[in-house]
This record gives structure tokens, C-alpha cells and sequence, in this order.
């Protein structure tokens, strides 16, 4: 059986057909977004935001913790990029600014958080339970010695133009990670298919709602790798070396080493298998979730850019 206006083109291979149907059913995957409340160092209980989009492969988190700085976790798992970043209030009265925004990026390494389809699905039975994390993860030291250029960070990921809007001259990146992304963009590229392919599936998008120049440009056509050097910058470690802290540090105007730290009281880090004699493979029943702290070290141009280092 043809379908109607079919002119004879040659037949796309099935597995071609099959890949197109499954990116169809992604394509029109939501945004879904969960409230949960956790509880924070200290005993005070706050609530936690958990947001998946299962059509970009990507999932985050927002938080307020204890000194009142809002912090989010980025993961985005087609590109292989996790964004941390901070807002932390700054106290007027020292005539520092109302927050200072920090944006830390680094490589998403396998199995640190659920998949993206996982985190779409999860639901609580009860709404007022208080989460605490059955998994301490330790704290997690990081040297960042590359800037990011803002305005190219789309390339590295399209969420960082808008995680890091506040934090255009505070993106932080490590030079182990920049490798990492550099050699993932020099992966070869599949060709363009045969124009018999291309028409088939021209024909079949005629008769789908769809987004068709989306498909078109995802599936047919070359994709740019678009992360490239020029993006990234890397800071002086020699003078770094040569710096005090910023808590050491006299002049307010003068650069020196600033430290920050943060943490992830609760967070789904991985999914649990159970067995059964009804099923003979394990299946999925749950999740697994973790608190992990991180301390990043970084190189700031002027004292006042860290201001939380500051005699009270």
C-alpha cells in the first residue's frame, strides 16, 4: 500500500523509518517539573525544584540553602556538560552588590544523575514528606583554570546563554574538560544519505505534524560540531600561584584566589532494580538519591568579586 501522492521514490531503509518515528514521539515530549521538600544542614526544611526535558535530554535543579544563595544544577546529556551556578546575596551595607553570580562547568560523567526520561516520570505519594539523601557523595575539590566567552557558550551548551546570564564575566571551566569537549567535537561526522533516502522521508514528513525543518536538518544533513578553542580562555597560573586568598587579600581592588563552595543536599543519582519471579530480567522500582558538596577554586581580577571572603 502507497501512500497517497507517493511518486515512486525509492522506499527509506526501515531502520531509518524507525529512528525518524522515535525522534516524532520525542519531539513532542514536555517539560515536567517536580516540587519535593528537603531537608537542609541545620534541620530547616526547604523545598527543592526538579525540572526534565525529555526532548533535550536535559534535567535540572534549583535550591535555596541556608545563607540564603540560590544555587541550580544543569545536567545536559547530549552535549556531556554539567552547570553549577550560584547566586549569592551580597550585603549593601558593605557596599557590595545585591548578588554575585557564579557559573561553574564542567564535564557530565556517566551515572551522576538520572536520565532525563527518569526524571520526567518521577511522582511522590506523599507531597509534605521531607527528603534526605540516603548516599553521601563526599565533597568534590575543583581547580577552574579556564574562563568561558558568554557569548559563545550556546555552543558549548544551549542552556548556559541562559543558566549563566547574570554570570557573563564569572564562567569557569578546567582544562581536563575542555580537552574532553574539544576531542568530542572532532568525532567524525556521518554524511548526508542518498537522495532517494532524503525523498522518502520528504514524502513520509508530509503527511506527520511535525517541526519539519528540524528533522530535516537532524537527520539528513551534517550538524556542526561548533565547540572550538577560541571559546575558552585560560587563566594565569603562574601569577595565580603567586596570589593570596581573597579573606588575605588588602587591597578591594586588587586580584587574588577565591573560593566557594556549595552543596546538593538531595538529588535522584540513580535508579534501583528489583527482582521477581514473575519477570526474568530486573526492572526498575525506584530511585537512589545523594547529597554531594563541591569546593571550586578560581582566579578573580578584583577582591570585591568575592566578597563572601570578606571580614564580617
Amino acid at each position: 500500500m502507497r501512500l497517497p501522492g507517493y511518486r515512486g521514490a525509492p522506499p527509506a531503509p526501515r531502520a531509518l523509518l524507525l529512528a525518524l518515528l522515535a525522534l516524532l514521539a520525542d519531539a513532542g515530549g514536555a517539560r515536567a517539573e517536580l516540587r519535593v521538600r528537603v531537608r537542609l544542614p541545620g534541620g530547616r526544611v526547604a523545598e527543592e525544584r526538579l525540572q526534565a526535558d525529555s526532548a533535550g535530554d536535559s534535567v535540572g535543579l534549583e535550591l535555596r540553602e541556608p545563607d540564603g544563595a540560590l544555587v541550580s544544577l544543569t545536567a545536559d546529556f547530549r552535549k556531556h556538560v554539567k552547570i553549577l551556578r550560584a547566586l549569592v546575596l551580597g550585603e549593601l551595607e558593605k557596599g557590595q552588590r545585591q548578588f554575585q553570580a557564579l557559573c561553574f562547568v564542567t564535564r557530565l560523567r556517566d551515572h551522576e544523575i538520572i536520565p532525563s526520561e527518569a526524571m520526567a516520570k518521577l511522582r511522590q505519594k506523599n507531597p509534605r514528606a521531607v527528603r534526605q539523601a540516603e548516599e553521601a557523595r563526599g565533597l568534590e575539590r575543583l581547580h577552574m583554570d579556564v574562563a568561558v566567552n558568554f557569548s559563545q557558550g550556546a555552543l558549548l551548551s544551549p542552556h548556559l546563554h541562559n543558566v549563566c546570564a547574570e554570570a557573563t564575566d564569572a564562567i569557569y571551566t578546567r582544562q581536563e574538560d575542555v580537552r574532553f569537549w574539544l576531542e568530542q567535537a572532532r568525532v567524525p561526522i556521518p554524511s548526508a544519505p542518498r537522495p532517494g533516502i532524503l525523498s522518502s522521508l520528504l514524502v513520509l514528513l508530509r503527511y506527520l505534524p511535525l517541526k519539519k525543518h528540524f528533522l530535516i536538518s537532524y537527520l539528513c544533513c551534517p550538524q556542526p560540531a561548533g565547540v572550538d578553542s577560541s571559546m575558552f580562555k585560560a587563566l594565569p597560573t603562574d601569577i595565580e600561584q603567586a596570589l593570596p586568598r581573597c579573606g588575605q587579600a588588602g587591597d578591594r581592588g586588587a586580584p587574588c584566589v577565591c573560593h566557594y563552595g556549595l552543596s546538593l543536599v538531595w538529588y535522584p543519582c540513580m535508579l534501583k532494580y528489583c527482582h521477581s519471579r514473575d519477570r526474568p530480567a530486573p526492572y526498575k522500582c525506584g530511585i537512589r538519591s545523594c547529597q554531594k558538596s563541591y569546593s571550586f577554586t578560581f582566579l578573580v581580577p578584583q577582591r570585591q568579586l568575592c566578597p563572601w571572603e570578606e571580614d564580617p
